[in-house]
């Protein structure tokens, strides 16, 4: 996009644009600073709240992620350490490259039971690594303990049990384990191998596998039991964990399943 001198007042959250496409010249005037380059394709430019800037020549087409001030005050509270983020202007940063993307992606899909849990879990991901790479300071993040409590856990995949049918968020599952969300997805993975997500998932799976044999659902009842928004990305993601659909699976158990009512 050709900009011509253009003035931009503070922004009151931060913003991070990953770029898209291959953009032209572009100055871009900021926080005492002035930078002058090229942006192209995976490469982002981090602009933190509170700064006036001001841009001239060819921006190209990105992916922007707002970052309300409170979550990176936050997470720097919960993890320890000191913040003021750093304007940066035509970073390559392949951890940067592979957020943009997770959540392009994930936004882009209908809404299902597991995206509020993906996108908690990359968001809490951009933040911690926006402290610790692009900080003023040096940020010294307490990293917890190493894995959660065999109680905890129990407790944890009590909750899922109880609320398969809801939408799960990683701050509720943090809150149950007595942790910051920011350090949660890691602590988890570190006791059961796997991500919140992928667990959540499985979980449903396994809760629809039961319902297929008990023979009393649809497969539109079915998956609305176990938390899929509708039986096309049940059948989806069945298919994924299974290899087959949960008709199939329903035919090779020799199962009659029931219509909808």
């Amino acid at each position: 996009m050709q900009v011509n001198m253009k003035n931009v007042p503070a922004y009151d959250h931060h913003v991070l644009a990953y770029c898209t496409t291959v953009g032209g010249r572009l100055i871009q005037k900021r926080a005492g600073r002035v930078h002058d380059g090229r942006l192209s394709i995976g490469m982002s430019v981090l602009m933190p709240a509170g700064h006036e800037a001001s841009w001239e020549g060819d921006f190209p087409a990105s992916t922007r992620i707002r970052i309300p001030t409170e979550l990176i005050a936050r997470a720097a509270e919960e993890v320890g350490g000191d913040i003021e983020l750093l304007n940066n202007f035509g970073a390559r940063d392949t951890n940067i490259e592979c957020f943009a993307r997770l959540f392009a992606d994930e936004l882009g899909k209908p809404p299902h039971p597991a995206q509020r849990l993906i996108v908690d879990a990359v968001s809490c991901a951009v933040v911690v690594h926006l402290l610790r790479n692009y900080n003023a300071f040096d940020a010294a993040i307490d990293t917890g303990p190493p894995s959660l409590t065999a109680r905890t856990i129990g407790k944890i995949m009590s909750y899922i049990e109880d609320n398969m049918q809801s939408t799960i968020g990683l701050l509720e599952l943090a809150a149950i384990a007595g942790v910051s969300r920011f350090h949660f997805a890691r602590l988890f993975k570190n006791s059961l191998g796997e991500t919140p997500m992928s667990y959540v998932e499985r979980m449903r799976i396994e809760r629809a596998k039961g319902l297929i044999q008990q023979g009393r659902l649809s497969l539109v009842d079915v998956a609305l039991t176990v938390g899929f928004a509708d039986q096309s990305h049940f059948t989806r993601r069945f298919h994924r964990h299974m290899g087959c659909t949960p008709a199939a699976y329903a035919r090779n158990m020799g199962l009659r399943l029931q219509p909808r009512r």
